[in-house]
């Protein structure tokens, strides 16, 4: 556990006071007395304690629960999913009509800077088009919905983000150009898929380019 700077105690200091307090029966102003610091920390910890149970005393981040300007969960999940599929952060910053700054700034926060930080493809089963077009990969990514945010941007574990369904990301890259496609829709179903796969089709016919193939993990 990292110790908060400004923490009187510890975390097995707190055990001990919950303890003395609600084992051994010892009064409040007696285990601050012991434990070095005021009856109403002393008050504070047994709050908690009875509340959360001995995650109750454990340290809390004293950063800001809501953090101006940071990217929303679902825009960095969306790069996320991009990434995987080896994509620069320019190829998903231009896909996404994101800031080429945002994404590089997301993808370094969360470990994935460098391509190298993927797990290697397997040479064996790359077999690059060199004609765009020749073929397209299409591929899903279910995502679950965001209602508000979680812990991971206001710094709050103790309340429960209930799921509010799930989103399915259809992604389509030609093989030769690595020129992508991307739309965010309510499920996969075979009617959804066909429908996005004519739209990702009349996109590349726009760029120039004729689709002949299309490969899918399905």
């Amino acid at each position: 556990m990292k110790l908060h700077a400004n923490a009187r105690t510890c975390l097995h200091g707190r055990r001990l006071i919950v303890e003395r307090v609600c084992v051994q029966g010892w009064t409040l102003a007696a285990a601050a007395e012991a434990a070095g610091v005021s009856v109403r920390t002393v008050s504070k910890w047994l709050a908690r304690f009875r509340i959360e149970g001995v995650d109750g005393l454990l340290d809390r981040s004293s950063a800001p629960q809501r953090v101006p300007g940071r990217t929303p969960e679902e825009r960095v999940e969306l790069v996320v999913a991009l990434r995987r599929l080896r994509m620069t952060a320019a190829e998903i910053a231009e896909t996404l009509a994101m800031p080429l700054s945002t994404v590089s700034a997301v993808l370094r926060r969360i470990g994935l800077g460098r391509l190298s930080r993927l797990e290697p493809l397997e040479p064996a089963n790359r077999y690059e088009r060199k004609r765009p077009g020749e073929l397209l990969h299409v591929d899903v990514k279910k995502l679950g919905r965001i209602g508000r945010p979680g812990h991971r941007v206001n710094g709050d574990r103790r309340t429960r983000t209930r799921g509010i369904g799930w989103e399915y990301v259809h992604v389509c890259v030609d093989d030769a150009t690595r020129l992508a496609y991307v739309e965010v829709l309510a499920d996969e179903k075979a009617v959804t898929a066909a429908g996005f796969l004519r739209r990702a089709v009349a996109h590349y016919r726009a760029h120039g380019i004729q689709v002949e193939r299309v490969l899918t993990d399905g």
